[in-house]
């Protein structure tokens, strides 16, 4: 008998309570993962919105900024000195080029690449990164541009960009105070980083390098703007959607007058030299020459190895500014200002005498120190010993001063120290004192090193911008001005003027000393160069010597190289009853500074003096 088949008993409320659990359970899953999903979703399209929006239209929208035009520079009578001119340049990309040696030769028939062109190219790709451009060959002309683009399809990665350059139209005239701009290289990468300034360069390829062009880049350069393309999934622009146009730079206007500087190029003459102009009323810089020069243009564009080598080895040293940095025994032009010490310390009065045999010696030294006239001048008083430059009247006074009262005086007429004009390339020149031989030759300061100083040699040096500007201090009585080149600047809106910076003026103990001073060197100008002159004029020259001649020696210019020459030195000012312009020129290896320096500073003095637009001087200034 088969057995029963066994009867199974269901317990429903287990069997309902595990399905809710497993129910609950899928339920809380799908909960889950649907919040998951949610959330996802909201920060995809809620949080991330404005974030993927950019990825996208990165991918869509290509902004591409635009240089902004640089500012032009003019003179203070609005003479265009440096402008923008439209260039055209041949530029590369590396990368999207398979055979570069290939393409040059293919290149080459239509524009002529040379040797040290294509060398350079391969030099700077080692450390440029190959997918941006890279210009080829600056300077196009309009033919070589109309050759190049009816072949164009035939060099993949290679274009023609058109832009603005600075070009400057009067070429080595002003490019010691304009300076130049040149192209952005890793030093200059690394400046504008540190500064937080590399983004204002993001379309712009030059900088100032030097003089007025590097001091007042911010003012020049400007802002950047851009442009918003759309572009498609190749690249190729589609429409432009927004255009953000660049702000342009501040054009300047210098305090340099065009003619004077003209007049005071051609003058020189290609002699190595400097001239510098200063309004003493505002201590504006009139004319600041330095000679030889050379054309900034070439720097635009970049100038090759060769040409740049052939400036870096010039004997005549084009490449210094000599107006700044030209460092010089300001010799005979100093004695004004040493007489003036003397003066205030009471060693002396304007009825001094002093006798010259035509040589000095230190009480108890058998060395003579001599005067340039070796019969001597006599009985000399301070006005004859200004005027006719005796060095025994100076031997004595400076004698009896010491170089401590020296160092300290001369320093408030700015030797010894940078003048702080608006151009970096200057020397401070010397101001010797006891402190400075211990601390330069390790040795103590000597009585024959004061004598030498006391007529402006020795360890005395000063540039001619220094010489200017301590004339310029002397002609005003004490007023002291910081030289500058900057007048004005423009923008889109309004002309700004600069502020005129003076310092505080030296002040005398006795005023009257001023007067005695400043009549001796009108006297000096009355007596030599400015005899037949329509204005009153005052004036100093100086001979400063190049190597020392031994004491029983005599100097022969003759029978010496000419680099071992003097210079020639002058300084000077008119109108004598209210100066409107000082010079300093000084001229290397001339000779004699009257005979030589002398004729060029009267020349310029009757450029600015005698033109129609010409100061008439304040007849009752001196009353």
């Amino acid at each position: 008998m088969p057995p029963k088949k066994r009867i199974t008993m269901h317990d429903h409320a287990a069997e309902a309570s595990l399905f809710k659990r497993r129910a609950l359970f899928t339920f809380f899953c799908v909960f889950v993962l649907l919040s998951v999903l949610f959330s996802n979703m909201y920060q995809l399209q809620v949080v991330s919105h404005k974030d993927y929006e950019t990825r996208s239209n990165d991918n869509r929208i290509r902004v591409v900024p635009t240089a902004p035009s640089r500012g032009l520079i003019f003179d203070r009578h609005g003479n265009l000195l440096a402008e923008n001119q439209p260039y055209y340049s041949l530029e590369i990309i590396p990368e999207r080029v398979t055979d570069l040696d290939e393409t040059f030769d293919k290149l080459n028939n239509i524009i002529e690449i040379s040797d040290e062109e294509r060398q350079q190219l391969k030099d700077t790709l080692k450390f440029h990164r190959r997918f941006k451009p890279l210009t080829i060959k600056s300077k196009l002309t309009e033919q070589q541009v109309a050759s190049f683009s009816v072949n164009q399809h035939q060099f993949p990665g290679i274009y023609i960009e058109a832009g603005l350059k600075r070009h400057y139209p009067y070429e080595d005239l002003m490019t010691h105070v304009l300076g130049y701009v040149g192209k952005i290289n890793t030093r200059d990468k690394a400046a504008l980083e540190k500064s937080d300034k590399w983004k204002k360069y993001a379309a712009t390829k030059d900088i100032g390098k030097q003089g007025i062009e590097k001091y007042y880049e911010d003012l020049l350069h400007g802002a950047p703007g851009h442009l918003e393309e759309e572009v498609n999934n190749r690249g190729r622009v589609i429409r432009t959607l927004k255009v953000t146009p660049p702000t342009p730079g501040q054009d300047i206007y210098l305090t340099l007058d065009l003619n004077l500087q003209l007049k005071a190029m051609e003058l020189l003459d290609g002699r190595r030299g400097s001239v510098v102009a200063i309004d003493p009323q505002d201590g504006g810089i009139l004319a600041m020459v330095s000679s030889p020069s050379y054309d900034p243009n070439q720097f635009v564009h970049g100038i090759s190895s060769k040409a740049y080598s052939e400036l870096l080895n010039d004997k005549s040293r084009p490449l210094i500014n000599r107006a700044t940095q030209g460092q010089y025994s300001p010799a005979s032009t100093i004695k004004p200002l040493v007489a003036l010490l003397g003066l205030e310390e009471r060693i002396i009065n304007d009825k001094t005498r002093v006798w010259d045999p035509g040589f000095w010696q230190i009480p108890g030294v058998e060395r003579k120190w001599r005067d340039w006239k070796r019969w001597g001048h006599g009985w000399v008083d301070v006005y004859h010993a200004i005027i006719d430059s005796c060095d025994i009247f100076f031997y004595d006074l400076v004698y009896k001063i010491g170089i401590d009262k020296m160092s300290s005086f001369m320093a408030q007429f700015g030797f010894g120290e940078q003048t702080n004009v608006d151009i970096h390339e200057e020397a401070a020149g010397i101001m010797p004192s006891r402190d400075w031989k211990r601390l330069r030759y390790n040795q103590p300061w000597y009585i024959g090193d004061t004598i030498s100083v006391g007529i402006g040699q020795g360890y005395w040096t000063s540039t001619p911008l220094q010489l200017a500007n301590a004339t310029a201090t002397l002609a005003n009585k004490g007023l002291r001005f910081s030289p500058h080149l900057l007048k004005s600047t423009r923008n889109e809106n309004e002309t700004l003027e600069s502020p005129i910076e003076e310092l505080p003026p030296i002040e005398l103990k006795n005023p009257r000393n001023w007067d005695i001073i400043n009549d001796a060197m009108r006297q000096t100008a009355d007596k030599s160069r400015f005899t037949d002159a329509t204005y009153t004029a005052a004036m100093k020259t100086g001979t400063a010597q190049v190597f020392s001649v031994g004491q029983n020696e005599k100097y022969d210019a003759d029978n010496i190289p000419e680099h071992l020459r003097d210079n020639a030195l002058i300084v000077a000012y008119a109108p004598y009853e209210n100066p409107q312009i000082v010079l300093a020129v000084v001229l290397e290896n001339a000779g004699w500074g009257g005979a030589n320096a002398g004729p060029l500073a009267r020349a310029l003095l009757d450029e600015y003096m005698l033109r129609d637009d010409a100061v008439v001087p304040n007849e009752s200034a001196d009353e």
